[in-house]
This record gives C-alpha cells, sequence and structure tokens, in this order.
C-alpha cells in the first residue's frame, strides 16, 4: 500500500509538467504600431512607428507594407503620408500594416483622431479618381490569413452628369465553402452612407417568380446611354451573387455629386474555420447601383487567396474542392503573383510554373496580366513589351519581354502596387485524367537574378459518393446441398484513383438440404407381426432422415480498403458481419419395418409392413439477432474498376468451422 502511494505522488507531480513539455504553445505575443503625426494648420504628415522586422531565413528582404484610412474618406499606401485637409474637424486614422517575408504576426494599430482647428494650406487633397474606366474597384490591404483582420475598401464614383442617389450590396462568405470565412467586424463610412435591411433581395428559390423581385422592370427602369447591356439585369446579379454567397450588406447613399469618387472601409476578421488551403481562392462582391431609381449597375468580384504567411509572389488556383463528375470541360483558373523586391527594375520576368500531366496545354488561355502587353508573335524578336509562352514537356514558361517594372527598394519608388505584377490564366483537362491531387509551383525570375520559388498551388477533388448495385451466388464447398443468393448496395468515394474505401450492406439467402437412409438391420418382432397370411417373428428396418435449413442474413461491410490496378481490375479486402435475421430447421425422421425373405442366404428385406411405418418431424426457429458471425474476405474485381459494370470473385474465411466460401458476383457503379 505504501509503494502505491508513493507511485501515485509521482505521477501527479511530474504528469503536468511531462504535459507542459509535449504541448504546443500558442505564440501569443501581440506587436503594436503606434501612429505619430506632426500637424500644422491643416497639413498633417504622418509616421508610422513599427516593432522590429523578424526575418524569414532565405527569403527577400523584410519589409512592411502601409494602409491608411485619413478619416475623410480618402487613403494612402505610403510610408509617411502627407494629408492636407478640407475642412476643420476631427478626423479619426486608422493604420493597417502588413508583415512581408517577417515570422512574427501582423503590428496592432489603435485609432488615433486629429483635430484640424484652421485652414493654413488651400491647395487640399481631393480624393483621388478611381484607375478603372467604369469607375467602381474594391482591393484589400493583404490577402487574409486565418484568424487575423484585414481591411476591405470600396471605391466608386459617379461618372454621370447629374447628382444621384445609389446603392451598394456588399457579398461574402462563399456557400462553395463548409464554414464561413469572414466576420464583419467594423464599417466606416464618411458620406452619410446608410445600411439598410433588403430582405426582397431576389434570390435562387424566387427568381422565377417575378412577383417576388424587388428588382423588377417596372421599378427599376433602365437607361441604355451609360451602360453596356450585360449590366441592366439587376434581378439576375443580384439573385446570381445570393447564390454563391450566404452574407449580404446593402448600404444607400445620396447626394452623390457628378465625377465625385467616394470610399467606404470594412474589417474582417478571417475566421478560425476559415479554409486553410494556402491555394486556395475565396471570394467578395460588390454591385454599385450609381442610381437606385434605374437598374443599370456595375459588379466587381475581388479574388483573394489564402496564405498561412504575408509573400507577394504566389501561386494560387480555384480547383481546390472539385466536383469530378462535372469538370471535364471546365476552365480552371490559376494565378500567379510576383514582386519585384530589387533596388532597381527589372526588364525581363520569367515565371517557369509546373504542369501536371491532367492538365491539357494546349488549351492554355492568359486571362489577364499586369504589366498589361500584347502577347509576343511566335518566332520574332520584337523590341516592344509583350508576354511570350513557351510550353515544355512538363511546364509553362510565362516571360514578360521588354518591360519596366520598378524594385520596391529603388529610390523614389513610393507606390510599392507598381512593383507587383501578376500572371492569370486557364487550362482545362486532358482527355484521360484520374482523380488525384495535384500540387504545382513557379520559379519566378527577375531579369538574371536568382529564382524565387513559390508556394505549392494544390488541385484536389472532393471524394464525391458512389451508389453501387451488387448481386451474386455464394459457393459453400464444405455444405452438400446448399445454395446462397444475395442482393445489396455499397457506396464509395466516386471513381477514386487509387486506394480508396468502400462500405457494404446486403441481404443474403441460404438454404441446405441434407438426407440419409441406414443400412438394413435385422430385428426381432416381439410379438410376431401377421402378414398376408404369414406370421414373421423377425424383420428388418431402415431409417431416413432428411433436414432443411432456410437462414435469412444481413451482411454488413462496415469499411474495406480497395486498390485499382488500373482502369479494369481491383483488388479489395476487409470484414464482414452477418447478422442473422431468421433460421428454420426442419428435421424429418422416417423408420420403415421390412418383411424377410428367407429364400435368400442370409435373409433379406422383403415387403414393407406399412402398419408398422413410423414418422416424426422437428422444426426449429431461432429469432432474429440472435447469432452473429465475423468473416474477413479479399477478392479481385474485373471490368470497368472505378465506374461502371464489373465482375468479380471473393473468398471469405470465416471464424467458424467449415463455413469458408467463395462468392461470385456482379456490381454496377454509378
Amino acid at each position: 500500500m505504501k509503494k502505491l502511494k508513493i507511485l501515485l505522488f509521482v505521477l501527479l507531480f511530474f504528469y503536468p509538467k511531462f504535459v507542459e513539455g509535449q504541448t504546443k504553445v500558442k505564440d501569443t505575443i501581440t506587436r503594436k504600431a503606434t501612429i505619430n503625426y506632426d500637424k500644422k494648420g491643416n497639413q498633417v504628415i504622418f509616421k508610422p512607428e513599427v516593432p522590429p522586422l523578424i526575418q524569414v531565413a532565405g527569403a527577400p528582404k523584410a519589409s512592411f507594407s502601409y494602409f491608411w484610412e485619413m478619416g475623410d474618406g480618402s487613403f494612402s499606401k505610403e510610408v509617411t503620408p502627407k494629408k492636407v485637409y478640407k475642412k476643420p474637424g476631427e478626423y479619426k486614422i486608422n493604420l493597417a500594416v502588413t508583415n512581408n517575408y517577417d515570422n512574427g504576426k501582423p503590428p496592432k494599430t489603435r485609432p488615433k483622431t486629429v483635430a484640424v482647428t484652421e485652414i493654413t494650406e488651400t491647395k487640399y487633397d481631393e480624393i483621388a479618381s478611381i484607375e478603372t474606366l467604369d469607375g467602381f474597384n474594391l482591393f484589400t490591404n493583404r490577402d487574409p490569413v486565418p484568424e487575423e483582420e484585414m481591411v476591405l475598401a470600396i471605391s466608386y464614383q459617379n461618372l454621370l452628369d447629374y447628382t444621384t442617389n445609389g446603392k451598394l450590396y456588399l457579398f461574402y462568405n462563399d456557400k462553395e465553402f463548409k464554414n464561413k470565412n469572414f466576420e464583419l467586424l467594423e464599417t466606416r463610412t464618411h458620406f452619410g452612407e446608410k445600411e439598410i435591411n433588403e430582405t426582397g433581395i431576389a434570390c435562387v428559390d424566387d427568381f422565377n417568380n417575378s412577383n417576388q423581385n424587388v428588382a423588377s422592370s417596372d421599378y427599376y427602369p433602365s437607361f441604355r446611354n451609360s451602360f453596356s447591356k450585360d449590366e441592366e439585369n439587376l434581378e439576375l446579379s443580384l439573385a446570381e451573387s445570393k447564390m454563391l454567397f450566404s452574407d449580404v450588406k446593402v448600404f444607400e447613399f445620396d447626394n452623390m455629386e457628378a465625377k465625385q469618387t467616394r470610399n467606404m472601409f470594412f474589417t474582417f476578421k478571417t475566421t478560425k474555420e476559415m479554409v486553410k488551403d494556402t491555394s486556395a481562392i475565396v471570394k467578395i462582391r460588390s454591385i454599385y447601383v450609381p442610381d437606385r431609381s434605374y437598374k443599370n449597375h456595375k459588379k466587381k468580384t475581388l479574388e483573394m487567396e489564402i496564405v498561412t504567411s504575408h509573400d507577394p509572389n504566389k501561386m494560387s488556383s480555384n480547383g481546390t474542392s472539385m466536383n469530378y463528375r462535372l469538370v471535364r470541360f471546365k476552365n480552371l483558373n490559376f494565378k500567379t503573383r510576383f514582386q519585384n523586391d530589387g533596388e532597381g527594375p527589372a526588364r525581363m520576368i520569367r515565371l517557369e510554373t509546373d504542369i501536371p500531366d491532367m492538365f491539357d496545354k494546349k488549351t492554355l488561355q492568359i486571362v489577364d496580366s499586369y504589366p498589361k502587353c500584347s502577347i509576343c508573335p511566335k518566332g520574332e524578336e520584337v523590341n516592344y513589351s509583350c508576354l511570350d509562352t513557351i510550353i515544355k514537356k512538363n511546364q509553362i514558361h510565362f516571360v514578360f519581354k521588354n518591360i519596366y517594372v520598378p524594385g520596391s527598394n529603388q529610390k523614389n519608388v513610393k507606390e510599392k502596387d507598381s512593383t507587383k505584377g501578376f500572371v492569370k490564366y486557364t487550362m482545362k483537362f486532358a482527355k484521360d485524367f484520374h482523380k488525384q491531387t495535384t500540387r504545382s509551383k513557379t520559379a519566378i525570375i527577375f531579369d538574371k537574378n536568382e529564382p524565387v520559388i513559390t508556394n505549392y498551388a494544390v488541385t484536389r477533388f472532393k471524394p464525391g459518393i458512389s451508389i453501387g448495385v451488387r448481386t451474386g451466388y455464394n459457393l459453400f464447398p464444405d455444405q452438400e446441398n446448399s445454395k446462397s443468393y444475395f442482393l445489396g448496395a455499397t457506396i464509395s468515394p466516386y471513381k477514386s484513383y487509387r486506394f480508396y474505401w468502400q462500405s457494404e450492406l446486403y441481404y443474403s439467402y441460404f438454404e441446405s438440404n441434407f438426407s440419409s437412409v441406414s443400412d438394413f438391420q435385422q430385428v426381432p418382432f416381439n410379438p410376431p407381426v401377421l402378414m398376408n397370411g404369414t406370421i414373421y417373428d423377425t424383420g428388418f428396418t431402415q431409417t431416413s432422415i432428411n433436414s432443411k435449413t432456410v437462414k435469412n442474413i444481413v451482411e454488413v461491410v462496415p469499411v474495406s480498403l480497395r486498390y485499382n490496378i488500373n482502369n479494369y481490375i481491383g483488388l479489395g479486402v476487409g470484414p464482414q458481419f452477418s447478422v442473422l435475421l431468421s433460421q428454420t430447421d426442419e428435421l424429418n425422421r422416417t423408420r420403415k419395418i421390412y418383411a424377410p425373405i428367407f429364400t435368400t442366404t442370409p435373409p433379406s428385406p422383403g415387403e414393407e409392413i406399412e402398419s408398422m411405418r413410423t414418422s416424426n418431424s422437428q422444426k426449429n426457429t431461432t429469432n432474429a439477432f440472435e447469432k452473429m458471425q465475423t468473416s474477413i474476405f479479399a477478392d479481385a474485381t474485373f471490368g470497368f474498376a472505378r465506374i461502371g459494370p464489373s465482375f468479380g470473385i471473393r473468398y471469405y474465411l470465416n471464424f467458424e468451422t467449415d463455413f469458408n466460401y467463395w462468392q461470385f458476383y456482379a456490381i454496377w457503379k454509378f
């Protein structure tokens, strides 16, 4: 007893320390950045105070990038921006700092209020016009990282020649993913935009009922002079967006002057459950209705790659969760981003991208790129900017020629976005492709420098569900005069490539018959028997036995492991549990008496004395679930191994004596 107490003391003392040593402690260190500024009248120069960078080994030089909200609806991406305010007042400044090639977390920043009491500088800053031709844009300060915050900005401009009252829709959280990716923490408006509850947004269920659509043609007339034809069907755009996204915010704005530009800012926190696939693409969409008296609108969808750290050189794909049944003729999107981190401009940028065998390189289509330039003519050397595509055996090289992309560490480069670029392209699947996960990366070469290697872009398929119908015959070598049939269903991932699991459930019928006849035995008659006038004191007896067993069985394969050798041959192994639903055993015993024939030596049986025949029957029934058998099996299939019909042979090793058996079956997977 004393030894037991000592052992318990040792366990209680050392076990918590052991667990603590084995548990990975979560990094809870919070880095902070501070907003500092110098104010002179209505002119303010902002200066960030940031913590030291933690360089990622082997990566380009670590750096911070900045996104300033100036409190009046304008913003800046400069390190130390200068702002001249138009009116006196108090302006709430927000700063979001992003750490690039840094091992720490993004620094947190508290907003700071700047009070402007006098106007000393009359050359104030207007909100810059949007660079896009349609006067509508949305962007973020950085890519989403699970459990971190990011800022989304919506810029919209009134391109009409009169003052308007309009509307903005913001859709987020793709329904494509099981969990929500974003939580909206804060909305910051500066021009009186107000959130409204618009419960009548057209949705999938009521899209075909025009009476249910708020955006009806009567309520929203169109004017064709200002927008293209494909931007007039607002109800269709809203229905499509509602079908793709689970959350929506709606804002109305008033008195927007002609040519005026406004900005709205949103702080999103990426959820803990966010898809942690670092090549997955998530989306946020906004719809801009310049004049809510009309249904004309603009639609922008922002695609963002999920990242674990902020690296401007990145490869991504939208093929992270594909349905294998539907992708044969689908165009898969890929995007490779890059940033020149050098101290000088790059005149040639080469992207050497891996292409898995399952994609058809001949179907390559360039969707978009930056720097914007035309496709290079084949076999010619040109002196203008162009994008060349070189197809190799396992790669495609995208080569930007005769371009100018400044370096982020180059003197007098203030706009960091000008140092970045990308190429976005699509490809289709090859004719004969399998359900495989692929990984591909890109080597980015700036002029003649060492290549920068991106992350792996992963494409994978959803497991899918394949239902199969299975039927066949069971052969029991050790059971004479037996027969057994079965019918059931299987469930497995759809058209798996090599290894996969499969579960089975089916009903089985088993019947066996047994007959035996004993040899003749001479027996005395006591008392003697009179037959046909003759008295017999001895005779012969013979006993026959007939038995029949019928079983109704449910057989379950909870999970088996299967392997496709190729398109036509598959192997499998697994356990099976057989549960008895019912069993009936019938036994018939008949005893016959025969008169002797004394003319033979020795005497032999003669005519049956029917009056002396005796019979008895027994019938036993076993209740359901009283018996269960366990067995393991191995099998092979021949035919269409992944989908469609095939034939198989399976051998069962049963843990009950003399009950091993073969199974021959046909299966059709859908």
